[in-house]
């Protein structure tokens, strides 16, 4: 959430960074919300001074005075609220700004492929789906899903699932014992103050899966991913600097309406209402956030070199980045049913957006009191890396074969066979 006395100061940067994201914002509405805003609370401050000197001298003919000037409090506190408010939910409307090497464009079609990485296997055969292939094997069952629960969700079976949960221990030991990462088991559940500290609230208020679980006003919501609870576990404190960087690793299921991703990817488990991701949070000082972002990075196609599955870099344009990121690199996997690269993580720097919201700060080296840094990365996406193993690794016969890495977590087995 950017800081109002910020935009006041600046409002060429603002009005340039949020250009950039091709969005319309009514600054002038801001400046005049800012304006009324100061005004009432000066108008309010003189009046409680004016009602204190009344106090002092307690001359009880100056009661009924009193009395006016505590009623007139009221009601200028009663507006002064409301343009807050209003100003408030402005402010929290607007995206981060996007640092200034991230390149202009309004759409994907505009993103930069930074390199490649990896051979694209070479069949002698038309590969097949991963979706054909997971039927084929009896292993992915999308129709009991839908006759269970709806429409975007699947059953994963045997050997299949046993992949599934080898794929996740697979990223996680390797974030933990190669990339110094912190495994953390959360909560799968968050407040809509959590969700507000992330972003997620109040714009993307309808991608989310809310529960009601008691009588409270505290409104719930099922994480769309472990960046919400991780990134929040620094919300409300001041961090001690020798404790920075914080690097945090979850591997957890994610929930999300894809409300708006009608009639893309129906088919198979490209885009799910529930799905398996292993999420990287790192908190950090606002200065080393573009270097950890490029650490995070490397930690996310590492594993697909360790999968030995062809993927590519990008880095997205300043409208197609996420409502918080300041910069994202997306990593896309080669998918050769559909003969192109798809995305599998996401990994972004926020800079001090995100801590704004939630008030997580630390004391720097000249002891003052600032916000950190935090960035969120995906190390990987579970289902979206055996959709990459189905594909790549497909026989002629509709047999799967296991990638050298995920075998010690497979019991060995070389091949996946239809059951």
């Amino acid at each position: 959430m950017h800081n109002i006395k910020d935009i006041r100061s600046d409002i060429s940067s603002f009005k340039d960074g949020l250009k950039k994201r091709f969005i319309d914002v009514d600054f002038e509405k801001i400046l005049l919300l800012d304006e009324n805003n100061r005004k009432f609370i000066q108008e309010k401050e003189n009046l409680e001074k004016e009602k204190k000197e009344i106090s002092k001298s307690k001359d009880k003919s100056l009661f009924e005075k009193s009395k006016e000037i505590s009623k007139k409090i009221e009601e200028i506190s009663s507006s002064q609220s409301k343009i807050k408010n209003e100003l408030d939910n402005i402010l929290a409307s607007l995206p981060n700004l996007p640092y200034n090497d991230v390149p202009i464009g309004k759409d994907e079609n505009s993103n930069i492929e930074i390199l490649k990485s990896g051979k694209i296997p070479n069949f002698t055969f038309k590969p097949k789906s991963h979706y054909e292939l997971g039927e084929n094997l009896n292993m992915l069952d999308f129709d009991l899903a839908t006759k269970t629960t709806g429409s975007r969700f699947v059953f994963v079976k045997d050997k299949l699932a046993l992949l599934e949960r080898a794929i996740s221990n697979f990223m996680l030991d390797t974030h933990i014992n190669l990339n110094g990462y912190k495994e953390i088991s959360p909560p799968l559940i968050a407040t809509d103050s959590t969700m507000f500290g992330t972003g997620q609230l109040p714009k993307f208020d309808n991608d989310q899966f809310e529960l009601k679980l008691d009588d409270s006003n505290d409104r719930k919501f099922l994480i769309p991913t472990a960046e919400v609870i991780l990134t929040n576990m620094v919300k409300d404190q001041i961090i001690n600097k020798e404790i920075l960087p914080i690097r945090m690793v979850a591997s957890t299921p994610c929930f999300r309406k894809e409300a708006g991703s009608y009639g893309k990817d129906t088919k198979g488990m490209i885009r799910q209402h529930q799905f398996y991701k292993v999420e990287m949070v790192s908190i950090v000082e606002p200065n080393q956030c573009l270097a950890e972002l490029d650490r995070m990075t490397n930690c996310a196609t590492k594993i697909l070199d360790l999968l030995k599955l062809p993927y590519r870099k990008i880095i997205l344009c300043s409208g197609d980045m996420g409502f918080s990121a300041e910069k994202t690199f997306d990593i896309e996997v080669w998918l050769p049913s559909e003969n192109k690269y798809r995305e599998i993580s996401s990994c972004s720097s926020c800079g001090s957006f995100q801590a704004r919201r939630m008030k997580a700060r630390y004391k720097n080296s000249k002891k003052e009191t600032v916000f950190v840094g935090t960035l969120n990365g995906s190390g990987l996406a579970v289902g979206r890396t055996i959709v990459a193993i189905l594909e790549n690794y497909q026989q002629e016969d509709g047999s799967i074969l296991i990638p050298e890495a995920l075998k010690p977590y497979m019991n060995n087995i070389d091949k996946i066979n239809k059951i």
